[in-house]
């Protein structure tokens, strides 16, 4: 079994070697060099328990203004992304319920990500297939202050995506299992 230093491990190699070397996030390799972000591992299996485990990570951010980021890295529960897409819609629905709307922000990621409207093996998919199912809590004023000094961040997606299938399916998925 896999341990939660292990675990944490794992994604930081993904975020170094995938997220950061791919540029799929311009914004990442400051935090990573700045140590913003906070990695965070929910071991339960129930749908309540990552959600109480997400509104933590809420609280946490809240009160660590060092924290510019979270991953709330869930590596025992949601093996099917339709199951995982079911929590991240409870999950946004939550942050809204509890007043964190305009100040967090989900970011999702899993091993089996596909776009609505692509094909399963689309390499695009990568841009978002992560070790681990996550919910990366952002926090939006950050968000708005990095946009303000990044030419076209609307083409931040398609760009991704273009890198992605040029690179093909069989190097992004060697390129995210190295990680593991």
């Amino acid at each position: 079994m896999t341990t939660e230093d292990e675990i944490k491990a794992q994604t930081k190699k993904w975020i170094t070697d995938v997220v950061i070397g791919c540029n799929f996030c311009p914004f990442a390799a400051k935090e990573v060099k700045q140590n913003t972000i906070h990695y965070q591992v929910e071991t339960s299996t129930q749908f309540k328990e990552c959600l109480d485990a997400l509104l933590l990570e809420c609280q946490r951010l809240d009160k660590d203004p060092k924290i510019q980021t979270t991953l709330l890295i869930l590596p025992n529960v949601f093996p099917l992304f339709d199951d995982y897409l079911d929590l991240l819609g409870v999950a946004e629905t939550l942050l809204v319920k509890k007043g964190y709307e305009g100040i967090y922000q989900l970011a999702s990621f899993h091993p089996e990500y596909c776009f609505a409207d692509s094909a399963y093996n689309d390499a695009a998919n990568y841009t978002n297939r992560s070790p681990y199912p996550m919910l990366h809590l952002l926090r939006e004023e950050q968000i708005e202050q990095a946009l303000l000094h990044y030419e076209n961040p609307e083409k931040i997606p398609q760009r991704n995506m273009d890198f992605a299938r040029k690179k093909g399916e069989v190097y992004m998925k060697m390129l995210r299992d190295a990680c593991l």
